[in-house]
């Protein structure tokens, strides 16, 4: 019978770790620019005309979507990255 080679715990760990870390920054930093792209917007120019609330619901909803791209390019991409880039 073969044998099965499987990584061991801290390689696991640190693939994880690395993982979650990188689809936080992602998530954080999508947040903050959605956030600050139309509250400038929506400031000085009155462009879009939102409310604080509105440009931070924007934000808010900039980050859901970039932690869904995130989670879901577990499966396209590298296991242990949030990117569907290849080499990230």
């Amino acid at each position: 019978m073969s044998e099965i080679h499987l990584p061991n715990a801290e390689t696991v760990v640190k693939t994880a770790t690395t993982y979650a870390k990188d689809l936080a920054e992602r998530t954080i930093w999508s947040f903050l620019g959605g956030a600050t792209a139309v509250s400038v917007a929506a400031g000085p120019a009155d462009m879009l005309n939102a409310s604080f609330w509105q440009a931070v619901g924007a934000g808010g909803l900039a980050a859901a979507f970039a932690l869904l791209k995130g989670v879901a390019a577990r499966v396209v991409g590298q296991k242990n990255s949030a990117s569907t880039a290849a080499g990230v």
